[in-house]
């Protein structure tokens, strides 16, 4: 990977991380038309592009950390329930990390699982899943905001709805599925607004991301050390920070947007975009652009 491709993947990836279009099917897209595509690279380098594709990913979720800085870092004071059991007090004063804590629990299941199958590795080789799960999501996103726009402002994340999300979650372990997508939906059909379900289903991304980036980590450490150059990690910091950078950006806009329209503009754009790839594979067209 060079300097160029490495500011363009993570533009897109800090672009679509929170928007319901998937960041992972976005970022796979690309690095197909960047000539990045894992036929083409040696063993240390695809296992390089996969880890990259997680780290910076990473970067995206830290820009929560720092626009919900006091949501993050704030815990309850208020008295707990009479007749709480002592653990039952800690949940109480901890309850925003508890609840992140049994939301991403399925996730770390359902991730594991498929991480050590190889089902996660053969996935992110393939655009034709991500292409037709695009346009899959893209369908559905036309008709969930009449099926599950029914949320009540007094409804707030509990350990059910929170475990339930989870649940959601764990189907963007496909490509082009958006975890965004998966758990904003998620939160709507426990009865959340909108905006609330975006908020948390931002919240959950950072457990989410960095259990996803360490495990990459690990697995990257397990390669032979030859990836390990000063150029790839100098890719992967530049990655980090213009993903960061970009998301911080990107998360503002599609809260106020999301609450005002809706997932009916993002169903559309997926259709079209998932559409025009399958369209090419079918006729024998490569997303290859630059060798």
């Amino acid at each position: 990977m060079d300097w160029l491709q490495t500011v363009i993947i993570a533009i897109v990836e800090g672009l679509t991380e929170f928007l319901p279009v998937s960041s992972t099917g976005h970022m796979i897209i690309t690095q197909n038309l960047l000539g990045l595509d894992a036929e083409s690279l040696s063993e240390s380098d695809k296992a390089f592009v996969h880890a990259f594709t997680f780290i910076i990913q990473f970067g995206a979720i830290l820009s929560v950390v720092c626009l919900y800085w006091k949501r993050f870092f704030r815990l309850d004071n208020s008295p707990a329930p009479a007749g709480s059991s002592t653990f039952g007090k800690l949940k109480h004063r901890y309850n925003f990390y508890w609840l992140l804590l049994v939301g991403v629990l399925p996730a770390i299941i359902i991730g594991l699982a498929a991480k050590k199958s190889g089902l996660l590795d053969w996935l992110l080789d393939s655009v034709e899943v991500v292409a037709i799960m695009l346009v899959v999501g893209g369908v559905f996103m036309l008709f969930c905001d009449k099926l599950f726009n029914k949320g009540k402002e007094e409804n707030k994340v509990n350990e059910k709805r929170a475990f339930n999300i989870g649940l959601f979650q764990c189907i963007s372990v496909i490509p082009g599925v958006s975890r965004s997508m998966a758990t904003i939906v998620g939160g709507m059909t426990q009865g959340l607004t909108r905006k609330r379900a975006a908020e948390f289903s931002f919240f959950l991304a950072v457990p989410t991301m960095a259990g996803a980036t360490f495990l990459d980590l690990l697995d990257l450490m397990k390669e032979e050390s030859s990836w390990a150059t000063s150029h790839n990690i100098a890719m992967l910091i530049l990655g980090c920070v213009v993903a960061f950078i970009v998301a911080l950006l990107a998360m503002k806009w599609f809260v106020a947007f999301l609450t005002k329209y809706g997932f009916k503009a993002f169903g559309v754009y997926r259709i079209i975009v998932g559409g025009i790839i399958i369209l090419m594979l079918l006729t024998g067209h490569s997303l290859v652009m630059v060798d």
